[in-house]
């Protein structure tokens, strides 16, 4: 019989994030090509999430609401131009590595942060977290890496970064095998650029109906799940498995279009489970994302949750796993403990999403989930335009190390288009979103949209006031 939470102690928290990973990058999810074995693992000795949600279809806003509990608007993660700051977190909100230091656990943050830039009051060991290793930046070359060390510089040494933040992560827990511990393990994989080991590259080319760049870009998932496994087999050896909760997820969905690779201009589309859309679109191509969790002593094994899981959801959720207790601002996620059990549902939550570049633009690439139904507003095409200036300051800092400096936002000048009208979607029939409702629903389009419209006044007027506690421009 699995042994009571209080039985067994606090248990250890593994958080690990993939990077523009899909819902069918993993073997477990439906890929036939793709070898994940480890992350399969733990599929079969956990809980497999099939409705789970990033809270934004791109990378810094995801990961504020993730740290944060809280929607990323009303936190100040608006998107990824870190140069404008519009990747930070509020200093006045509360992290999940602010809970479990002030829990006494043990924090760590291994890999990739895009929480903050240009300003030492951002860097992870200032929001909780007492060790980091990894880059800040939202990109970073696999083998010419710079690394940051608790505010300190380091080169590459010619290792491949996977590898380098695997282990880092398994030297975490050989430090802290004896306390509690939380440790957030943000591997950049599979984000381009696209680079892998020959060996694993190998693997998958010239498999039929696979391109060379995905077979590049599975090579990278694979190499991830070898270092997961190495993480796997540390808790093994040092008997902390039973009572570690361990988390698997993505922070969006994949990038599926073009991308230039070695001078040539390559496309990445491949198996994405019965979805439409993609990394920065609200369609659930976009926002429903792998999620499982292993935790043998509280949780059962090689079972489904088919509840809507948000990642608002997760740092309630692992805080009530850790007894911990959040004294930040209010929550926008809740506690999903009993519907990973099997024993409760989450179907009375109603979920919002909505992503443009700059400034928020209301019925754009917008989104709302109440139960099976989805009201969805497509993108207006000229506010999700990023500026070439912008784009640059991401890959200046592939080649060189972190700086301080001031960031400015100044307003972005653009004439937009007509918000398009919404389109309904049964998601329990049609989870392609391929047969729009709104006409034969008009009652539910109109209760829906206000609801929608209510949430999106309301992390906006949050967004303003954390925006001016940051110092950026509104």
């Amino acid at each position: 019989m699995t042994q009571t939470r209080s039985a067994q102690g606090r248990p250890n928290i593994i958080l690990i994030l993939a990077d523009d990973l899909g819902y069918g990058d993993l073997a477990c999810y439906g890929n036939d090509v793709l070898r994940t074995p480890h992350i399969d693992r733990l599929a079969s000795e956990g809980v497999r999430c099939s409705q789970h949600y990033t809270s934004s279809p791109l990378c810094a806003p995801a990961r504020g609401a993730l740290l944060t509990g809280r929607y990323n608007h009303r936190v100040g993660a608006l998107s990824v131009e870190s140069n404008r700051g519009l990747d930070r977190i509020a200093l006045r909100e509360q992290t999940l590595g602010d809970v479990f230091s002030a829990a006494g656990y043990a924090t760590g943050y291994v890999g990739k942060w895009h929480s903050g830039l240009f300003d030492l009051r951002h860097h992870p060991n200032r929001r909780g977290f007492a060790e980091f290793a990894g880059f800040l930046n939202g990109i970073m070359d696999y083998w010419d890496w710079i690394f940051d060390y608790n505010g300190q510089t380091r080169f590459s040494d010619g290792r491949y970064q996977t590898d380098v933040l695997t282990q880092e992560a398994v030297d975490f827990i050989d430090r802290h095998a004896s306390e509690p511990f939380f440790l957030h393990l943000a591997y950049h994989a599979p984000h381009t650029p696209l680079q892998a080991p020959e060996e694993d590259i190998a693997r998958y080319q010239g498999t039929p109906g696979i391109c060379d760049a995905v077979a590049r870009l599975y090579a990278m998932i694979d190499r991830m799940d070898q270092g997961i496994g190495q993480v796997l087999a540390k808790l093994d050896s040092e008997c902390l498995t039973e009572n570690t909760l361990v988390l698997f997820t993505s922070d969006n969905g994949p990038w599926l279009g073009g991308h230039n690779h070695d001078g040539k201009r390559v496309e990445l589309a491949r198996y994405n489970g019965p979805f439409r859309g993609m990394k920065q679109d609200v369609l659930e191509g976009g926002i429903r994302v792998p999620a499982i969790v292993r935790w043998p002593a509280g949780l059962p094994a090689g079972t489904e949750c088919h509840d809507m899981i948000h990642f608002c959801d997760w740092l309630p959720t692992l805080s009530a796993a850790a007894g911990a207790t959040p004294n930040g601002r209010p929550l926008d996620g809740v506690d999903a403990i009993k519907a990973l059990s099997g024993g409760g549902s989450l179907s009375h939550v109603k979920r919002f999403w909505q992503h443009n570049r700059y400034d928020p633009v209301l019925h754009c690439n917008m989104a709302m989930r109440d139960g099976n139904w989805k009201l969805y507003w497509p993108r207006i095409p000229e506010a999700m335009v990023k500026l070439r200036e912008d784009n640059d300051w991401a890959y200046r800092l592939v080649r060189e190390p972190h700086r301080l400096m001031p960031v400015s936002n100044p307003p972005v000048e653009r004439e937009l288009s007509l918000a398009p009208t919404p389109q309904l979607y049964d998601l329990s029939d049609d989870p392609l979103e391929s047969t729009d409702l709104a006409v034969r629903e008009p009652e539910r389009v109109l209760r829906m949209s206000r609801e929608a419209d209510a949430w999106f006044e309301s992390v906006e007027r949050d967004r303003v006031d954390a925006f001016r506690t940051l110092g950026i421009n509104t």
